[in-house]
């Protein structure tokens, strides 16, 4: 893609306006997981040895345009500047003339960290006069924040047409990674696709099919495909309407396009049963719900998987949360991972997907963990993501 980076900026002695995904869980008052601030550290870094004047954007949360004690950015500063080793300051608002003040006050190589975007209403809107008004504290804008680049706000989009823009390492590193599934992916390429609705997916099914070999199918999505043919899946979690995935299965068989599904669950009587749980074959499910693959389907998906040169990861196969239902999702795991070691390009797709690589121990085998949730789920379907599309070379 025809964009500027932070490779091709000269920030020394220069504001640079720096958009982060800073939206970490929180848990009484502290961060509660660091991923995204890890993530953010080596475009922090670059900036930081090249002497830029930094103040950092995000959001945290939905606070709905209003102040919100509850969202505020303000424990991170000093989390940050344990890991930069050097201070990040804190202002309390996201423009105005405090902030311009803060950013011009700045040494080479300083860092301030501004309040919650999302505290104006007017970020959320993409209202110019106020993405102009978040510009004078910058002499040029650097996007990294890929996990809302699917959003068309003032700071993630707006404000690229106030200043210079350029992606972040972060941003730059995940557009190059999805790239290889879209343009010219080495076969056999493989996906394997959970989540709990058909419906949430059909985009990315519809955009892959052409590019992909085949579909390793798990999590709630499963049992939807597994109706649409006529099988009895109890009380399992499916879409009401079967019609996308008997779509989806047409769609598949017309491309050449394998579709793998279950041939035995591990069901349970109740979502909260996990005393109950038990493996089945399919025709044995009855009146139970199906809460992740059988350890057959799980070592067939295995086979398919590690014998594929490219593959997206892009949803857990059950309930990985729950020790009872891990297996599925633990065993595709490990089998992409063994792929990967033998050459494989893997990603797994940001949201459930990352949670689930990092909760059962796979995701630093992979050749790429996202971190975007939503945005790398726009990415697979083929949408155009305003804050990469801000970015772009007239």
């Amino acid at each position: 893609m025809n964009f500027k980076t932070l490779r091709d900026a000269d920030v020394r002695g220069r504001r640079v306006l720096l958009r982060e995904d800073l939206n970490v869980p929180m848990k009484n008052g502290a961060i509660a997981d660091e991923t995204r601030i890890t993530a953010a550290l080596p475009t922090l870094r670059l900036l930081h040895g090249q002497g830029a004047k930094t103040v950092i954007l995000s959001h945290l949360g939905r606070p709905d345009g209003q102040r919100n004690p509850k969202y505020s950015l303000r424990p991170l500063a000093p989390r940050l500047s344990e890991l930069l080793g050097t201070p990040v300051g804190f202002v309390d608002d996201c423009v105005g003339d405090a902030c311009v003040a803060a950013s011009r006050a700045l040494p080479d190589g300083g860092f301030v960290l501004f309040e919650n975007v999302r505290f104006h209403a007017e970020e959320e809107q993409n209202d110019p006069a106020f993405a102009a008004r978040l510009a004078e504290s910058g002499d040029l804008y650097v996007n990294d924040a890929f996990g809302t680049a699917h959003r068309a706000h003032a700071s993630t989009a707006g404000v690229a047409a106030d200043l210079p823009a350029y992606a972040g390492l972060l941003m730059e590193g995940e557009l190059a990674a999805l790239a290889r599934l879209t343009d010219e992916p080495v076969h056999p390429f493989v996906c394997a696709i959970g989540g709990a609705k058909v419906v949430d997916k059909v985009g990315v099914f519809e955009n892959l099919l052409g590019k992909v070999d085949a579909f390793v199918i798990g999590g709630g999505m499963a049992n939807t495909f597994l109706a649409a043919q006529g099988i009895d899946v109890g009380a399992s979690l499916r879409d009401p309407d079967l019609a996308p995935a008997q779509r989806i299965i047409a769609a598949a068989r017309n491309a050449g396009v394998s579709l793998h599904l279950p041939t035995d669950a591990v069901v349970a009587d109740a979502f909260d049963a996990d005393a109950t749980a038990r493996v089945v074959a399919l025709d044995a499910v009855g009146s139970g719900m199906i809460l992740d693959i059988g350890p057959a389907s799980a070592q067939a998906y295995a086979a398919v998987l590690r014998g594929a040169k490219t593959i997206v990861f892009n949803g857990p196969m059950g309930v990985y949360e729950k020790p009872p239902y891990q297996n599925g999702t633990r065993t595709i795991g490990e089998a992409i991972a063994d792929a990967t070691r033998h050459g494989a390009i893997s990603v797994v797709g940001g949201g459930d997907a990352a949670a689930a690589a990092h909760a059962l121990g796979f995701a630093d085998a992979m050749t790429h963990v996202s971190t975007g949730g939503g945005a790398t789920l726009e990415f697979l379907e083929g949408k155009t993501l305003p804050g990469v599309a801000a970015l772009l070379r007239p």
